[in-house]
């Protein structure tokens, strides 16, 4: 990708905690192929989004960097312990400070990073200092997905504004969020070019989800 064009950067913040087991990290592994290849099959997004996988579990990595779509591999995925949501905020923090360009006297830097955080717990870490880490740099839209019953909603009201409530864990239901997702990304994409500077409208969620009021 050439270096004066500037990139959408997306971050996938995805819980890998024991409770993920079995059907659900299936189909997050699922869903992730499937955003790929919509994404793959839009000349915009081609053209500008940049895609990232931080995991939690025990702790909290960055697995996949800052990577253009065309380049991607779908990440080895596997669940267990508990959830270090805090600590996956200070990884975010970290990658967007290193990976995301800013913008000099002779160049644009890239657009505010995309950010979807998917959890179906609440965190065993210290989600607080997590949060004032992620205040030192600068996010466009960020979208916390609450996945079933055992979700803690207000917990992640804390982060951000845009939360979801997905009410199973199924396929079907993983399926629905990572087309929502894919259709957020080629949305921003399109409006990024359109209308630079002004807030992104992202597409209504899918049938069944709920927005946290």
């Amino acid at each position: 990708m050439a270096d004066y064009i500037r990139r959408l950067p997306v971050y996938l913040l995805l819980d890998c905690s024991g409770s993920m087991a079995g059907e659900p990290i299936e189909a997050v592994k699922q869903g992730i192929k499937a955003l790929l290849s919509e994404l793959k099959g839009d000349p915009q997004a081609l053209e500008t989004a940049c895609l990232s996988v931080i995991t939690f579990d025990a702790s909290a990595r960055q697995i996949t960097p800052l990577t253009e779509l065309l380049l991607f591999k779908e990440p080895q995925l596997t669940a267990s312990g508990p959830t270090a949501l805090g600590g996956a905020l200070h990884v975010l923090a970290q990658c967007i400070r290193e990976e995301v360009r800013t913008s000099t006297p002779t160049q644009k830097g890239d657009w505010k990073p995309l950010v979807f955080i998917l959890t179906d717990g609440a965190p065993t870490d210290d989600l607080d200092a997590g949060i004032e880490e992620l205040k030192t740099v600068t996010a466009g839209n960020i979208i916390a997905c609450a996945a079933g019953a055992n979700a803690n909603t207000a917990t992640l009201k804390k982060i951000t504004p845009n939360v979801l409530m997905m009410n199973n864990l199924t396929a079907g239901d993983m399926a629905q969020f990572f087309a929502w997702v894919s259709g957020s990304i080629k949305a921003s994409s399109k409006s990024i070019e359109a209308k630079p500077g002004e807030a992104v409208q992202l597409p209504p969620p899918p049938q069944g989800f709920v927005i946290v009021p």
